[in-house]
């Protein structure tokens, strides 16, 4: 598991840094915002299905439709400014490690697969939580694309709140 964590953590640090005057653009926000719901949208799917103990089934389930309806929000939100979400290397390298994640979740089964995917879930969520903070709030020039980040969060800190939860119950 210190290995699969590795890994994960290698997803946003192998992201561009972005200069310091110059964040990401509003369309590569966009990108990024859509790609990071659709990896966590990925495992909770796999999870919802795989899963062994029934809190992490559900808990699965829940990221798919949060993550969904965070998606949802972002993309008519680009559509109705005419936004273009812009591939990056960020956005590459959340797919990468998402396509990462779920094949190492489908070759572990029972607690293994529960263990490693609330593992995950707590250092992504983390992650996203970081990048939204300290890279996409402060980078978005548009004040909706902006208000859209900062009310979204809460749900992101929800999430990392209930995976930081579940994998405290699995250690007992």
């Amino acid at each position: 598991m210190k290995v699969r964590t590795l890994v994960l953590a290698a997803t946003f640090a192998a992201a561009p840094i972005w200069a310091a005057a110059q964040g990401p653009s509003d369309g590569q926000i966009a990108a990024i915002v859509v790609t990071a719901n659709q990896v966590d949208i990925d495992a909770g799917r796999l999870a919802a299905s795989r899963a062994r103990a029934p809190e992490v089934k559900a808990f699965g389930k829940q990221m798919v439709a949060g993550h969904t309806g965070v998606n949802k929000q972002a993309t008519d939100l680009v559509t109705k400014l005419g936004v273009k979400p812009e591939d990056n290397p960020t956005a590459q390298s959340l797919k990468s490690g998402g396509a990462a994640n779920v094949t190492q979740l489908t070759s572990l089964t029972d607690a293994a697969f529960d263990q490693a995917y609330v593992d995950h879930e707590v250092v992504y969520h983390q992650q996203v939580l970081d990048a939204i903070d300290k890279t996409l709030i402060p980078s978005a020039q548009n004040a909706e694309l902006k208000a859209l980040l900062v009310k979204v969060r809460p749900a992101f800190a929800a999430h990392l709140a209930h995976a930081k939860q579940l994998q405290q119950s699995m250690a007992k």
